[in-house]
């Protein structure tokens, strides 16, 4: 994502959330029942950015001689995440940041409860 001159690069299995006010109905039509929403467990907003996801090990990697295996472009195991996509998330697991003047989450893919992605 680039703002002013300046990218902000999420990495691994990460992705960039642009975080909603807590609401009993999200704007995508999702009910979150009061619980939810006093003890802040589930959280939701639209996905800014995605990281590339985990990267793959290569598959000679094995060998013992690794100093012999030609090097090879890293391949990454594919987000389900896509930028755009409304996202419910653990609250918990994210991270909170600000990045020029905006508010945002960092949340691991493995702390997305669900996704909404209009086609």
């Amino acid at each position: 994502m680039i703002r002013k001159d300046k990218e902000l690069i999420v990495v691994g299995d990460r992705v960039l959330v642009h975080v909603e006010d807590g609401e009993e109905r999200t704007t995508v039509g999702l009910y979150l029942p009061p619980t939810a929403i006093d003890n802040q467990a589930v959280q939701g907003g639209k996905i800014v950015a995605t990281g590339p996801g985990l990267p793959m090990p290569s598959p000679d990697s094995n060998s013992d001689e690794p100093w012999r295996a030609p090097a090879r472009e890293t391949r990454f195991v594919p987000m389900q995440a896509r930028t755009g996509d409304y996202a419910l998330f653990f609250r918990k697991a994210a991270v909170e940041i600000t990045f020029e003047g905006e508010r945002y989450l960092v949340v691991p893919q493995a702390a997305i409860l669900a996704l909404v992605r209009e086609e």
